[in-house]
């Protein structure tokens, strides 16, 4: 194998590959890229076997000429040792070449290095996936989709199926949920062309947050491809691969509220930096607690004691209350994460009880739901 490539276009593609390797794996060849030259191009491949992300460059690239081939082939190189060699090049002009016994020559300007990589073909194929389940999203709003649900995905492996979020296809709509047990945060989003049947699959948490630091916020269509137990992203000239995890999501409808006793409209930039004032001071609790009380005469107050520390208590001014008088107690942390995820000027908040799951709202968006927990405190 023997060719040229530019140096950028190669950092490039390695920066998105890389994000799936880990040096934590069990076998060692995943610890490496595959690096496989056709007469088409370069094609990297990297994976720890939950994840696998495959990048393609071209040939040719607005007319301009990327790679140089003149021998194809392929071969694996230790991933974290190519990446930082190639970041480091002294040129933008570099030569790879592999010769007898998978040694691999790198040159660029007056640099060499010499690397032993391994036999491409010990390295696992791709998965395979027959496109029927096909539909796309664009890049912006999947980006947004993964922001306002994979925050809320449980770290703790006791339940694995909940360290994922949930996709459902139903009614023509792609509904999105996360939950640790004690918050939930819903996205729904209306998509054209969905496939007929009703599916629901649990993606890893882990596998979006990598996916999101791949998507760009553009509105260019991100293919999207589901089966029992792989879903494949296909986005630039990039693929995404992620195993699905295994199990029964729970159904998470009946937890949320259908009727209120307390409803409070409040601008959500006042409301999330009182709570992170507050907050201060609540850090060294056991669950980061603040509480919550309404005042009358359109009034909220937040506050927050520690008894080491002190306390502190902030009024802010509501634009709506409804209902009864409210005293309750929340972690601030699923608070400020809920209000993030909204994202809006101004939310509504639907309370059913100091004991009672409560419901975050945008006033000017209904396909975004957050639900948390109270804390007993009062």
């Amino acid at each position: 194998m023997k060719f040229e490539v530019m140096r950028d276009s190669l950092l490039e593609g390695l920066s998105d590959v890389i994000k799936a390797v880990s040096s934590k794996t069990t076998v060692p060849i995943l610890t490496g890229l595959k690096l496989e030259v056709t007469n088409k191009g370069l094609y990297i491949t990297g994976s720890d076997s939950d994840i696998t992300i495959q990048t393609f460059i071209p040939v040719e690239k607005n007319g301009e000429q990327v790679i140089s081939i003149t021998e194809p082939g392929s071969i694996v190189l230790q991933a974290r040792v190519f990446n930082e060699i190639v970041r480091k090049l002294p040129t933008n002009d570099v030569e790879i070449e592999v010769t007898n016994q998978f040694q691999t020559h790198i040159r660029s300007g007056k640099s060499e290095f010499n690397l032993i990589g391994l036999d491409a073909s010990e390295y696992p194929l791709l998965p395979e996936i027959e496109e029927e389940r096909q539909f796309f999203i664009p890049s912006d709003l999947l980006k947004s989709i993964i922001k306002e649900t994979v925050f809320a995905v449980s770290t703790s492996e006791s339940r694995p199926v909940l360290t994922g979020v949930n996709w459902q296809v139903k009614e023509g709509e792609l509904h999105c949920v996360a939950t640790d047990s004690h918050r939930l945060a819903k996205r729904k989003t209306g998509i054209k062309d969905l496939p007929n049947e009703e599916y629901s699959i649990v993606i890893p948490g882990k596998s979006l947050n990598e996916l999101n630091k791949i998507l760009e916020e553009t509105s260019s269509e991100v293919a999207i491809v589901m089966t029992q137990q792989q879903i494949l992203f296909k986005t630039g000239d990039v693929l995404f691969y992620s195993r699905l995890l295994e199990g029964n999501y729970p159904d998470t409808s009946r937890l949320i509220p259908s009727e209120s006793k307390t409803t409070i409209l409040v601008n959500s930039k006042s409301l999330l930096q009182a709570i992170d004032r507050a907050s201060l001071l609540a850090r060294e609790e056991r669950n980061n607690v603040v509480r919550f009380s309404t005042l009358g005469n359109g009034l909220i107050e937040i506050s927050s004691n520690s008894p080491e520390i002190g306390n502190v208590e902030e009024q802010i001014q509501a634009e709506e209350i409804d209902g009864e008088e409210l005293k309750i107690s929340f972690s601030a942390k699923y608070m400020m994460d809920a209000l993030k995820a909204i994202d809006g000027q101004d939310v509504k908040i639907l309370f059913t009880g100091a004991m009672r799951p409560f419901i975050l709202k945008s006033v000017h968006d209904d396909s975004i739901l957050q639900l948390i927990l109270p804390v007993r405190t009062y």
